[in-house]
């Protein structure tokens, strides 16, 4: 077990596409503020977990080096987080294993996220039906204490709890039983359609897309029929919504005030966010461009993280093997 110097943090993403906007204000912000807060920051790229929607290689390794890129272009420190991929680390599949020997058939069966996945479509994989295991071993074998995740995500944050008290349970205390984190501070960030922001639903502002394809997004955020000079609703814009994450509070209030006043047009509301945006994000799109251009820094990063979690990880297997009699 380690020393409690400080929160143990981990979180994990799949290389499913390009990070939007949703992307950074629902979990990249947040690991900024920890790092700077002293936390200790478990990031990883959640590779083996993508394996159940991605079939397409080429897709997968440009996928998981553009989230790399982009976390270290928001200042995410090899040094003070370890940022790492899934699949650089072959002992959590091990520890895997081992926890689905404590998982309940039914538990799995009844999970939210698989039946949602199989009305959506998805095959009916081994390895959708077992996600849950191995999101509790990527948990487990670092010894979080805290877990951000989305509503979605919570059952599956459950089932690794009692996954880890069974466990302990039947062979002694082994497992720090970790604590969702849920914020209730991030909003819901809606996409150009007023849907949550998806890749899904296919409304993203994609935060690194060139700047003709990000201004033929925010360009596409549906608005309702309006005549010039006539007042628009501050409650349901979802221009003004977006506006929202980027703005100052007085920047705000002079925005509704033009809102109510007929002063302002969407074509006009577009722009000002537009140029938000790209206030917001510029430096680190910037940062993100060169290091996909040259990948050295972020092989050295992922270098640093397989070696810095990979030495925690194979401690947590010794610990489990000698608890299970391997």
């Amino acid at each position: 077990m380690k020393e409690k110097s400080s929160m143990r943090v981990l979180s994990g993403i799949q290389p499913s596409g390009d990070l939007h906007i949703g992307n950074y204000f629902g979990a990249i912000e947040q690991f900024q503020k920890k790092q700077s807060g002293g936390d200790e920051l478990f990031i990883f790229v959640a590779d083996w977990h993508s394996l159940t929607t991605i079939k397409n290689p080429a897709d997968l390794k440009k996928n998981i080096r553009q989230i790399v890129a982009a976390y270290i272009a928001f200042g995410l420190d090899a040094q003070k987080t370890t940022l790492y991929r899934q699949s650089d680390i072959p002992e959590i599949q091990e520890i895997s294993w081992i926890l689905s020997c404590q998982a309940s058939m039914g538990r799995l069966q009844n999970a939210h996220s698989y039946k949602d996945k199989l009305d959506k479509g998805i095959n009916a994989t081994v390895g959708l039906f077992t996600y849950p295991i191995l999101m509790a071993a990527d948990i487990l074998c670092v010894q979080a204490d805290v877990v951000p995740v989305g509503k979605d995500q919570k059952q599956h944050l459950e089932i690794c709890q009692e996954i880890a008290q069974k466990f302990n349970s039947t062979y002694g205390q082994t497992f720090t039983i970790p604590k969702g984190e849920i914020p209730d501070s991030v909003a819901v960030i809606p996409g150009t359609d007023g849907q949550k922001m998806s890749k899904s639903y296919a409304n993203t502002i994609d935060i690194f897309a060139p700047d003709k394809k990000l201004k033929k997004q925010v360009n596409s955020i549906v608005t309702s029929p309006i005549s010039v000079g006539d007042p628009i609703d501050t409650a349901t814009c979802n221009i003004l919504k977006l506006f929202k994450m980027f703005a100052m509070p007085e920047e705000i209030a002079e925005m509704e005030t033009k809102y109510r006043e007929g002063a302002i047009g969407f074509g006009d509301a577009k722009k000002i966010l537009l140029d938000k945006i790209h206030a917001k994000f510029d430096l680190a799109r910037k940062d993100f461009n060169r290091l996909m251009e040259d990948e050295r820094e972020i092989d050295r990063v992922l270098a640093v993280g397989k070696e810095k979690a990979g030495a925690v990880v194979r401690k947590t297997l010794r610990t489990i093997r000698e608890k299970v009699g391997l």
